[in-house]
């Protein structure tokens, strides 16, 4: 049985915001979101309080519906990477269609997971999951390459809201996003026509999207390398040295870019770097590079170093923005995501362990 509600309804009825129910039920904002959105069920005393406040008996605002479980359903496929039968996904909903994301893996853990694929055809597959389907606007697809949305995942949990992250370069995201294929585009990209980050390449990249683009903080980017710096790595021209290696980034990431534009200018050939064609994904995995003695050197963000306690040389002060549909800022997960951004504990998290300046978190962009 799942528990299913109409607290949204009865709420805009009594022409009440989601902050003055919560104020006069003595909750958050944003539980009443989490209730609404289906992904959080109150304990007795809230719902008799939710009762109270908005004149309506419990069975009114609550319900119970029977919900098969078990039979493969049919998902579009995220391809972040390449899949087969029995691989682990997590399962969201995009505009009324289920998207099957892969399940991220950390060493020694089994990954948190909804189903398995038990069949491919092309970008979609049939999911096999013993539990119930996740509802619209229960989840929210996040992808970008920031090591710190992490902590935003953290911020939102005691709410019951649940963001499914995904690694992605900056451009790849901003295409997913342009494909409805996400939610929510993280990016870092400089233009360089203009010299600001995000906005004029996002116009160019989706110039009839209707958007939202929301600051998440502002970082540095740099060289990591070995604790010490053992091979005196003090600028990008040192890479071209002989006996420097590094791991270089995907294409499409806004490190690529950093690293690509900062060779132009010093005239320094790609090919004359040893391990430009070496590829890791995302700011952890190359730092992780440096510190297992694989590379000596890439160019990451000072959160990744200061992860595996490696030095870090600053190249730039950059933005990380988030990209949001218009549609999807109606939802109940989008709306407590930007409330948390809003919010000094989360700042001070960022600043602390992250390393970033919050000043413009939150900052409504376009």
């Amino acid at each position: 049985m799942t528990v299913t509600n109409s607290l949204q309804e009865i709420r805009k009825k009594r022409k009440l915001s989601a902050a003055e129910l919560a104020q006069r039920v003595g909750v958050s904002r944003q539980t009443i979101y989490a209730i609404e959105g289906g992904v959080f069920v109150p304990n007795t005393a809230v719902s008799l309080e939710l009762s109270r406040v908005l004149d309506v008996t419990v069975e009114e605002i609550f319900s119970l519906t029977e919900q098969q479980t078990g039979e493969p359903v049919k998902a579009d496929l995220l391809p972040i990477v390449q899949v087969n039968q029995g691989q682990p996904v997590r399962l969201c909903r995009m505009q009324g269609r289920l998207v099957a994301v892969p399940a991220t893996f950390m060493p020694g853990y089994l990954p948190a997971a909804d189903g398995i694929i038990e069949s491919r055809k092309n970008a979609s597959v049939l999911v096999k999951s013993p539990v119930s389907l996740p509802a619209q606007g229960e989840r929210l697809i996040l992808a970008g390459c920031d090591p710190a949305l992490s902590l935003l995942q953290d911020a939102l949990r005691p709410s019951a809201i649940e963001i499914v992250s995904v690694l992605a370069a900056s451009r790849l995201a901003l295409d997913w996003l342009k494909q409805g294929k996400i939610h929510v585009a993280g990016s870092h990209l400089l233009d360089h026509a203009t010299g600001n980050y995000n906005v004029p390449i996002i116009r160019r990249l989706l110039p009839k999207a209707s958007l939202r683009v929301i600051t998440f903080a502002v970082w540095e980017q740099g060289l990591v390398v070995k604790r010490g710096n053992p091979k005196s790595i003090r600028s990008v021209a040192d890479l071209a040295r002989n006996g420097v290696t590094i791991v270089n980034r995907e294409k499409g990431a806004g490190s690529r870019d950093l690293l690509d534009s900062s060779l132009r200018q010093l005239r320094i050939p790609f090919k004359r770097v040893k391990g430009y064609r070496s590829i890791a994904t995302g700011h952890l995995e190359a730092a992780y590079a440096v510190a297992a003695g694989h590379a000596d050197c890439c160019i990451a963000s000072r959160s990744a170093a200061r992860c595996f306690a490696l030095d870090f040389v600053p190249l730039a002060v950059e933005r990380f923005d988030l990209s949001f549909t218009k549609a999807c800022l109606e939802s109940t997960v989008a709306r407590a995501l930007i409330d948390v951004l809003h919010r000094s504990d989360f700042r001070k998290k960022l600043q602390f362990i992250a390393g970033y300046d919050t000043t413009h978190t939150g900052e409504v962009l376009v």
